[in-house]
């Protein structure tokens, strides 16, 4: 309890004294607000979630009818043909199993396509944070999820957002 009672001390004392000097030499950014606050970001999530919409759509459509199928091969069952009936039931089963591998497939393309989007954001917004860096006479950008105490002073966030936008805009689409 000493230990960070001393470090708040020295930091209280010392970084506000060092930040008017010279500027903070480590600076801090929020990558997750990045991504959700600039137009660039928003851009991406928005395409995303419009593609999210629609893929869950046909996933609902597509339950709809497998579900309509299953009751008609359920109430026909006691008129059918106990073989025959198997046979059906057999062909269902198979044709459910497709659709959830094909189903899968897309989510997991989607997915990929989404991480990717965001590596791509990330890549290009980091040369704009480096920039930023590199302005203020910093040696280092750190992600504000690891920090653990700061001056205000080196979080450069509300920068880099206002510089993402206007320099990528909406990005790309």
């Amino acid at each position: 309890m000493r230990f960070w009672a001393a470090i708040a001390v020295w930091l209280v004392l010392a970084l506000p004294l060092a930040a008017q000097q010279s500027g903070p030499q480590v600076l801090i950014v929020d990558s997750d607000r990045l991504f959700l606050e600039t137009q660039y970001g928003q851009r991406i999530a928005s395409d995303l979630a419009a593609r999210t919409a629609a893929l869950q759509a046909e996933n609902d459509a597509i339950v709809a009818a497998l579900t309509q199928e299953e009751r008609s091969l359920t109430q026909r069952r006691a008129t059918m043909d106990p073989a025959a009936f198997r046979i059906e039931a057999a062909a269902f089963d198979a044709k459910v199993q497709q659709v959830r591998r094909d189903r899968d497939a897309k989510n997991g393309e989607l997915a990929a396509e989404a991480a990717q989007a965001r590596a791509a954001f990330e890549e290009r917004a980091q040369a704009i944070v480096a920039n930023l860096m590199l302005e203020r006479g910093a040696t280092m950008v750190l992600e504000q999820r690891n920090v653990i105490l700061s001056v205000r002073a080196a979080n450069i966030t509300d920068a880099a957002i206002a510089r993402i936008d206007a320099t990528l805009g909406a990005g790309a689409p």
